[in-house]
């Protein structure tokens, strides 16, 4: 039974529900109360569609659904107005009277066989409650459309509500009067709701107009309409471009867009956008993505997990009709079905980078300039998807130095014995193209992939290989070039070669004066026209990943250096020989430092020793030139005695 006057009630127990989800901060920002009421009137629109298809009369009267937003800065008051589906006295009491209770989930329910209440946005019935972070009072009047008479519920939100007629409720649906607070006033600012509506609601499937309190002209600020809703033909590509630059707040246009819908198990629309221009905050160490969720066209989020770390460049959004809303609605948690959606886009939009690089590269070989060095983090952090990857990686060799060719050329074009990919990894394109480590290499005319963004020492020691040939450091190991033959040019002088005995006495007496310096010396089939170049041993780090390792103080392996000496090299040849004959010890001990020492600075290090390597280079410089040493002794002092001589010298 109902009654014809005001009565006093108490909210049910589910208040103390409500209480704890707002002491742990269901909403990080105020700002959202205004999302959560539009929210509510287009489920109320949204309710009232759903049973006209029914009762077709309860549209008769005022067939256009829409939201009417009232701003009255003076009176710092809010007015959130919509002619859906309105409730009447009991569905206000249990709706807005018991909260934690949702009306719409209920609705839901009831639709649930028919699939038709998925356009229905609300879920857990705290929503509403978020309208007392900003009001000292909120004022419901609501007139249901398939009842006579209008109510009014009211309440300052300390624990008690009025319920009420009301005399001048809309003809029908809902009006929700918001009387703010004096720190939050600026909400009955025209600007203000202008700008929260276009961020938070503005695809909302119901039209949603704004005016000023006192005046009767209205202005649409919401057409409840939404891009990515309509069919691809009826959209221009215009029309995305636009959309793209909006959203992003980009001023480029895309390369990529894709638009698709999914519908099955799950349904939701994709829009993506791949920029042709690098964001300014593309290497962001959080690395967040910026593609907005939305939940049946509500916002939700802008930095969704729906792509993985390495596609945080790709702007858009995804709107899921199944998703359920989180509590805060700021922060999505762990969704089994958010996880599917973020598998299925990131395989659709690998797959559809792939065919943008084979039907239109040049655009491709834009988005890679601009996203190469991001996209190659996947190949180190996603090791499932890695083969696509590689399919749009482009790189620069010592045959392409201008950069774009791929694995596969590259595979294509291996020489005869060859059996890996070669690689050389540094911090610039320059100083990797100038390493003696590439000089033998060149002689053979055997292409070496040139890598020097700073995720390539790290994704080469996981990648396994590619079509079954490994990856392999032209700094690390042997360099196994013995089997390649060397390039035959008409003009090419082939260097005589020291005498592998020579060089091994000259590799034994440089390794006794190197001493713990370096693991080994040998001679190397690396270097054509440099006289040594240190490499790392086969196993562990590189020469880059140790440097970068090194440098963060964590230290590699302990493995030590191998010193690798050029047998064709005059140097070389000239000291084997001195070597194997037994005399100058103490010159070559000096050479044996200064040879590392060289090797350091090619390998874009300074000497280990600066001082002692300079003292060591005057004096042989003096010698050649015959320059007398400060105290013009007739007994001649090394260098390395008077540095002590020892491996620390």
């Amino acid at each position: 039974m109902t009654t014809e006057h005001a009565e006093t009630r108490a909210f049910e127990a589910d208040v103390a529900r409500l209480l704890h989800l707002m002491v742990h901060s269901v909403y990080s920002t105020p700002d959202v109360f205004l999302r959560e009421l539009v929210s509510n009137a287009a489920d109320a629109c949204e309710k009232l569609r759903q049973s006209a298809l029914v009762e077709p009369a309860l549209l008769a009267d005022d067939p256009t659904l829409k939201i009417t937003i009232t701003v009255d800065p003076d009176a710092q008051r809010l007015v959130i107005e919509d002619n859906g589906i309105g409730m009447s006295r009991e569905e206000l009491i249990e709706n807005l009277g018991t909260m934690a209770r949702s009306g719409t989930e209920k609705f839901r329910q009831a639709l649930e066989e028919k699939d038709a209440g998925k356009a229905l946005i609300g879920q857990f019935g705290v929503g509403f409650y978020s309208a007392f972070m900003v009001a000292n009072e909120v004022i419901v009047d609501s007139h249901a459309a398939d009842h006579e008479s209008a109510w009014r519920w009211r309440s300052d939100g300390s624990g008690e509500f009025q319920i009420e007629p009301a005399e001048d409720a809309p003809a029908r649906g809902t009006r929700v009067t918001l009387l703010l607070r004096e720190d939050h006033k600026d909400y009955a600012e025209e600007a203000t709701i202008e700008r929260l509506i276009r961020h938070h609601s503005a695809h909302v499937p119901v039209p949603i107009l704004i005016r000023k309190a006192g005046e009767s002209d209205d202005r649409e600020l919401v057409d409840g309409t939404a891009l990515w809703a309509k069919p691809k033909s009826e959209i221009t590509e215009e029309e995305y471009t636009e959309f793209y630059r909006f959203t992003a707040g980009a001023f480029d246009t895309p390369a990529l867009t894709l638009h698709t819908r999914a519908e099955g198990r799950q349904e939701y629309t994709t829009l993506l956008f791949v920029p042709e221009m690098a964001p300014f905050d593309l290497f962001d160490p959080e690395r967040k993505g910026r593609v907005k969720l939305y939940v049946r066209r509500i916002f939700i989020t802008d930095d969704a997990p729906i792509l993985p770390g390495y596609l945080r460049f790709v702007r858009g959004l995804v709107d899921s009709e199944d998703l359920p809303l989180n509590l805060s609605r700021e922060m999505l948690q762990t969704n089994p079905m958010l996880a599917q959606i973020r598998t299925a886009t990131t395989k659709r939009l690998l797959t559809e980078l792939k065919k943008l690089a084979d039907n239109k590269p040049e655009t491709y070989q834009k988005v890679w300039d601009s996203f190469g060095p991001v996209l190659k983090e996947g190949l180190y952090e996603d090791a499932e998807r890695r083969d696509e990857l590689f399919a749009l990686t482009r790189f620069a060799t010592t045959k392409h130095r201008e950069g774009g060719r791929t694995l596969a050329d590259y595979v294509a074009a291996m020489k005869e014995n060859q059996t890996a990919i070669f690689y050389a990894v540094g911090e610039n394109p320059e100083r990797v193209a100038a390493s003696p480590h590439l000089e033998g290499f060149a002689a053979r005319d055997v292409e070496v992939l040139l890598l020097s963004d700073p995720v390539d020492a790290f994704w080469v020691r996981t990648a396994l290989g590619f079509e079954g040939k490994p990856f392999k450091s032209v700094t690390q190991g042997s360099a196994d070039l013995d089997a390649i033959a060397k390039a035959k040019h008409d003009d090419h002088h082939v260097p005589e070669e020291a005498k592998a005995s020579d060089v091994a006495t000259l590799a034994a007496l440089v390794k006794q004066t190197l001493g713990e310096r370096v693991s080994d010396v040998r001679a190397s089939a690396r270097l054509a026209t440099s006289a040594a170049c240190l490499v790392a041993p086969e196993g562990g780090y590189d020469r880059q990943m140790e440097k970068i390792v090194s440098r963060h103080g964590q230290g590699g392996f302990g493995a030590k250096p191998i010193l690798e000496l050029n047998p064709s090299h005059p140097l070389i040849r000239t000291l084997s020989s001195r070597a194997s004959e037994g005399g100058a010890s103490d010159r070559i001990a000096d050479a044996a430092w200064l040879l590392l020492g060289s090797a350091e600075i090619l390998d874009g290090e300074t000497p280990s020793d600066p001082a002692a390597f300079n003292q060591r280079l005057i004096s042989v410089m003096g010698t050649m030139f015959a320059v007398p040493g400060p105290s013009d002794h007739a007994d001649h002092m090394s260098v390395g005695d008077s540095a002590g001589g020892d491996a620390d010298g």
